[in-house]
């Protein structure tokens, strides 16, 4: 599998007014970056976030979007909506969540990514698409993106191919059904459990909820 590279975006964070008047404090409102980016373990030099709480770190590190959603945001949202417009650090082009898996490695440039975790929708995407539902309607929809660790720094430039070179096992799709929807699974559970690229934060909640479902007796296979 490949995709193309159609915009590198970048910003460190900064205090915005929105358009009723309100102030947040996000690294959100990416920027399309020139010519090439240098991609450390911790994401693109000239990028930052604002909740390393919640955000970043080496699981984290970059955010992809596929760009082939643009045109149906538009049309649910009424906005215009560009290169980085989800914050998203790469804008991939013929890509979906479908067909990338947790664990998959994919070279960029001069970097080497693995993809660790679906892109969880933060609740600023509805202030900064000035809709209420934006997150919501991201999370059913399953168009969430997803993270990269950075397994090899190196040069990314736009224009450059995403080629994967290595696979691994559940989709984003998946993960995202199991995370949201299809909570129960557990023998999907224990699928995502034995991928070693699985990040720290949703091994820990699928860990948690395995637990408690084999404490209350829960069937495996999928819904109840």
């Amino acid at each position: 599998m490949k995709a193309a590279i159609l915009s590198i975006n970048i910003s460190l964070p900064r205090t915005v007014t929105l358009g009723d008047g309100r102030t947040i404090r996000t690294g959100l409102f990416k920027e399309p970056a020139p010519g090439q980016v240098y991609l450390g373990k911790l994401g693109f030099q000239g990028d930052g976030i604002a909740d390393p709480v919640h955000h970043g770190g080496p699981d984290k590190a970059v955010c992809a979007y596929s760009a082939d959603y643009y045109a149906y945001w538009e049309k649910v949202t009424g906005r215009p909506t560009g290169f980085g417009a989800f914050g998203e650090n790469l804008s991939l082009g013929g890509i979906a969540e479908s067909g990338v898996c947790i664990g998959d490695i994919f070279q960029a440039g001069g970097a080497r990514l693995q993809v660790s975790q679906p892109r969880q929708p933060c609740h600023k995407l509805n202030k900064v698409f000035a809709f209420q539902e934006m997150a919501c309607r991201v999370q059913k929809t399953g168009f969430s993106g997803w993270y990269f660790r950075v397994l090899e720094e190196g040069w990314v430039a736009r224009g450059d191919t995403l080629m994967r070179i290595g696979e691994g096992s559940m989709t984003i799709e998946e993960a995202n059904d199991l995370m949201h929807k299809n909570k129960k699974d557990v023998d999907k559970l224990r699928a995502i459990l034995a991928e070693p690229a699985l990040s720290a934060s949703w091994r820990a909640t699928f860990e948690q909820r395995l637990a408690q479902l084999s404490q209350a007796g829960a069937p495996s296979g999928g819904r109840p």
